[in-house]
């Protein structure tokens, strides 16, 4: 193999949601790229989550209570939101500088940033499912929220209030009563529900099989069970990727590894605050009734989405570092919690049981741009729970940066630099 590397490559360090996503927009420009995996392209947490495109998300973690919802958890090994302490100074300085963040003026500001690049990411996301064709399952019903209690309902319409004054994102409010004509798989007797008429959902699935796919047809090489080992660094940029499948040369390289971004740092040589926040689902065949719209049941911390062929229950946040498990009782907790609203909960038949770690950032936004010291890599990673609604709006991103030109969106709240 040739050391010099070829004119106008690039190589993505990641093959999930996001880092197919960079190949696209990058291949747009006429750039020849390779994509590296450490497993499967559009596995990890491109393939289990939910998959919402939800522009309604603006409030960031970041959220005055969430530091007391930590604590209590500390006691509560079934909390939705868990955090198992261990001996990790990264996992402190983490928490430290997230705490320092848990505030209603910190809330907004990160809230004003995320607005736009979700915004952006559902424009993208409508262009390229027509212009591409790919058959990811899409469909633009909104996004359901469920209340069980009054006192559930009340909560959440200070909080709808709020996304309407500061952010002009507003629900249609549906009272309990209702519920059951929208939806026949909603039991009789809940508090009501806020409808988000502009979110969207697909198959997570499908859509990263497809795009990959498209991509090879384009003439993207994407390499599966790739791990980088080292990185070949000299004079201020990087030479080259030691993976277990040889050395891997580029002009340039944008890392998109997700949750595993931060166990690069070291050899790239500054900071990628992210800790990986673990969650589950659990996907079974459409129970009957099967719900008609994507629900999320905010006092219970669950999510529900129909696909045409399938159902899917996910949720949890745990910060239990890199745990490969999958507790049984964790995936009974989204049966169960599912239960008091959904006329059938699950399905009759398991399809298959899932764990993902997401990349979180203690200030709740992704770090996408140069990387400090380095004069040709890039970073687009630490999405947190918002990987699939981000992605296309980072795609495009990473490539107006790595091109020089102006980005379509204020690029700067997002800058790796923040942190170092």
């Amino acid at each position: 193999m040739s050391t010099d590397p070829e004119p106008g490559s690039v190589i993505v360090v990641g093959g999930g949601v996001v880092g197919l996503a960079c190949a696209h927009y990058l291949t747009d420009d006429g750039l020849s790229v390779t994509v590296i995996d450490r497993g499967a392209a559009g596995g990890a947490c491109s393939a289990g989550n939910c998959g919402y495109i939800c522009p309604s998300h603006v409030l960031p973690l970041t959220e005055p209570g969430a530091i007391r919802m930590a604590l209590k958890s500390l006691l509560n090994p079934r909390a939705p939101f868990r955090v198992r302490p261990r001996l990790s100074p990264a996992m402190w300085r983490w928490f430290w500088q997230f705490a320092r963040r848990c505030t209603h003026r910190q809330m907004l500001a990160a809230g004003v940033h995320l607005k736009a690049i979700l915004d952006s990411s559902m424009s993208e996301y409508r262009r390229l499912v027509a212009a591409e064709q790919l058959a990811c399952g899409w469909e633009s019903r909104g996004l359901l929220y469920v209340l069980l209690t009054s006192h559930g309902m009340q909560e959440f319409a200070a909080t709808d209030r709020l996304l309407t004054e500061h952010f002009g994102v507003a629900a249609r409010r549906i009272e309990g009563d209702q519920l059951p004509e929208l939806d026949a798989a909603l039991r009789p007797g809940l508090a009501g529900a806020f409808l988000y008429e502009d979110d969207a959902h697909l198959r997570p699935a499908a859509l990263t099989t497809n795009w990959a796919a498209r991509l090879r047809e384009r003439g993207v090489q994407i390499r599966e069970q790739c791990e980088v080992e080292a990185i070949v660094k000299d004079g201020g940029a990087v030479t080259g990727l030691r993976t277990n499948q040889g050395v891997l040369r580029a002009e340039r390289y944008v890392i998109a590894a997700g949750a595993w971004s931060a166990q690069l740092a070291g050899e790239l040589g500054c900071r990628i605050p992210i800790e990986p926040g673990k969650g589950y689902s659990v996907t079974t065949t459409r129970p009957e009734p099967c719900p008609t719209y994507p629900i999320l049941f905010p006092e219970h911390r669950v999510g529900a989405t129909p696909f045409a062929d399938a159902y899917r229950l996910g949720s949890m946040m745990e910060f239990v570092g890199f745990d490969d498990s999958i507790p049984a009782a964790r995936i009974a907790q989204l049966r169960e919690s599912a239960a008091p609203y959904l006329v059938t909960p699950s399905g009759e038949q398991e399809i298959d049981r899932w764990y993902g770690w997401r990349p979180m950032t203690p200030d709740s936004l992704p770090i996408i741009g140069p990387a400090p010291g380095l004069a040709n890599v890039l970073l687009a990673t630490g999405h947190n729970m918002l990987g699939m609604s981000l992605a296309t709006a980072t795609g495009k991103l990473t490539a107006e940066l790595l091109a020089g030109r102006s980005p379509h969106i204020d690029a700067a709240p997002f800058s790796p630099q923040r942190f170092q």
